[in-house]
């Protein structure tokens, strides 16, 4: 959902590219659809889709490990959550980052929130700035920017700016465990079902379960 705003955003202002990593998360498939299909309806003709095979293989994670349970939200607890990926976010930069060079693009966006980011801390406003230092000290020209435009907004707000722009939120793709309907009932639906509701709107994806 924060991608696909921060994706609306870009393709307003800018003739805009869009990558995709697959990383051998549980929704690979259907996270991959989301893309093709946000990208067609913004029209954003210039793609990229990789694979990674590294934060799989790496695991850490149940988003990328069968063998750990996916938690319903009330489980989640404190801390950061087993749904966190080792340092995913690097990874995808990077791949964002080398494109961007060999593009010629000055400006990589990406949807980074962190007021309801689960507590993820490769969403905090310092990891970008460090990035960013990365960035200028090695790349050719060190002029491409990485910009994250939703970092600082709740997630109902992020709704609200995306209902304006015309965001496709029914191609969207947010729950961490299921590919035919979302399952209503992980950290990042429940999240996403609740900052609909306080938006004041209606959530156009079809889920398994629907408490919040």
């Amino acid at each position: 959902m924060d991608s696909c705003v921060c994706a609306a955003l870009a393709a307003r202002d800018y003739n805009a590219a869009a990558v995709h990593v697959s990383y051998g998360q549980r929704t690979e498939q259907r996270e991959r659809q989301s893309f093709l299909a946000i990208c067609e309806r913004l029209g954003i003709h210039d793609k990229l889709v990789v694979r990674n095979e590294a934060l799989r293989a790496i695991g850490g994670s149940a988003l990328t490990d069968e063998r750990i349970a996916v938690p319903e939200s009330h489980e989640a607890g404190h801390g950061v959550p087993v749904t966190y990926v080792p340092f995913r976010n690097a990874h995808f930069l990077a791949v964002a980052v080398s494109w961007a060079e060999t593009l010629g693009a000055g400006k990589v966006y990406i949807g980074a929130v962190e007021p309801d980011s689960s507590g993820y801390p490769d969403c905090r406003p310092a990891y970008y700035k460090a990035f960013n230092e990365v960035v200028k000290a090695g790349t050719k020209e060190g002029q491409i920017e990485v910009v994250t435009p939703l970092i600082a907004m709740r997630k109902a707000e992020i709704v609200r700016l995306g209902l304006e722009l015309g965001a496709p939120f029914d191609l969207t793709w947010s729950c961490y465990s299921r590919e035919d309907q979302a399952c209503g009932v992980c950290d990042s639906c429940v999240l996403r079902l609740r900052a609909f509701e306080a938006a004041g709107a209606r959530d156009p994806i079809p889920y398994a379960v629907q408490n919040v």
